[in-house]
């Protein structure tokens, strides 16, 4: 009788702990041999902390909400917090760094979609897609009074540089757009990208678009301060994260017509609140976060998550994980 508990433990799987709902069946499959635990559609920091003190994971696959030090301190397994995405901002690195716990993004594997969805957002703001669009649902003919911008022979100026940023730059250039860019830790660069400072962004951009990481330096990078050093009329869009923009100077930005348009599919509180600012301003075309949210995207950051998480329990490469 004494060997059947031991037996019982020897057979328990690993905890996942996902914070969301639902995983791709292809990340699931890659999961077979660990008990995947699910938060819900809309988990709360203290929802992720009690799942921690009951489970008790080897691993959290981070889709929504934060983890942070508390989560980690419920959970004395665990030893890798997986990104469903390529941002790790919503997750503490600095107490899972103390703690021993590796942090794993799934880098590139939302790219296409991302990049796809600035595209998207750009050509909205230049050829005035959603007002047109209203107007013609109201019955207006406005073609004898609009004029949109063309983008071809025009600058844009890029803001990071890593998988999505350099997917983009390709689009732009396809457009026949003069592409600059900033990352002080990109190298490689296709010979039609031009490496610049920030200076330059701001100074000859006809266009920005935000690809970078938030950290603590670049916080608020979008101000009154940077927004008044560009061209007037420039256009400007964030699909990275909401806190690189402070929200007020970027409002009074377009309301001055500073800036043409903003394409923003990231804000600096998440789900937006009603009656924000942007949501009756004309010159804000929105979108709730979702330019990596495709069919697509959503097995490759699954699956990408999945083999972060057997890389680091099992002590594989990930590309080795099948």
């Amino acid at each position: 009788m004494s060997a059947l508990p031991a037996t019982i433990a020897a057979v328990q799987k690993p905890v996942v702990l996902v914070t969301a709902a639902d995983l791709a069946p292809q990340a699931l499959a890659l999961l077979a041999d660990y008990d995947v635990i699910y938060a819900g559609k809309t988990p709360t920091e203290d929802d992720i902390v009690a799942l921690c003190q009951r489970h008790d994971p080897a691993a959290i696959i981070v889709r929504y909400s934060k983890v942070g030090a508390a989560a980690m301190e419920a959970a004395p397994s665990l030893k890798v917090i997986s990104k469903h995405g390529s941002g790790t901002d919503t997750i503490d690195t600095v107490a899972a760094t103390s703690r021993g716990i590796a942090v794993k993004a799934a880098v590139g594997a939302n790219a296409a979609a991302v990049a796809e969805q600035a595209l998207a957002l750009l050509l909205a703001c230049a050829k005035s897609v959603i007002s047109l669009d209203a107007r013609m649902h109201a019955g207006n003919w406005d073609k004898a009074m609009h004029k949109s911008l063309e983008l071809g022979g025009r600058t844009i100026g890029l803001v990071g540089l890593g998988a999505i940023g350099l997917r983009f730059a390709k689009m732009a250039e396809a457009l026949g757009m003069r592409v600059m860019g900033y990352d002080p830790y990109a190298k490689n660069l296709p010979d039609f990208l031009q490496s610049v400072d920030l200076e330059t962004i701001w100074r000859e951009s006809d266009a920005i678009s935000l690809h970078c990481p938030l950290t603590q330096e670049n916080q608020g990078l979008l101000n009154s301060d940077t927004l008044a050093r560009c061209k007037p009329g420039v256009i400007i869009v964030n699909t990275a994260r909401g806190g690189l923009v402070n929200e007020a100077d970027l409002l009074a930005a377009v309301q001055s017509g500073q800036v043409k348009a903003a394409g923003l599919d990231s804000f600096a509180v998440e789900p937006m609140t009603a009656k924000h600012p942007f949501q009756q301003q004309p010159g804000f075309i929105l979108s709730p976060h979702i330019g990596g949210v495709t069919s697509d995207a959503y097995i490759n950051m699954g699956t990408a998550a999945a083999r972060n998480v057997r890389a680091v329990i099992e002590g594989v490469a990930p590309e080795s994980v099948n």
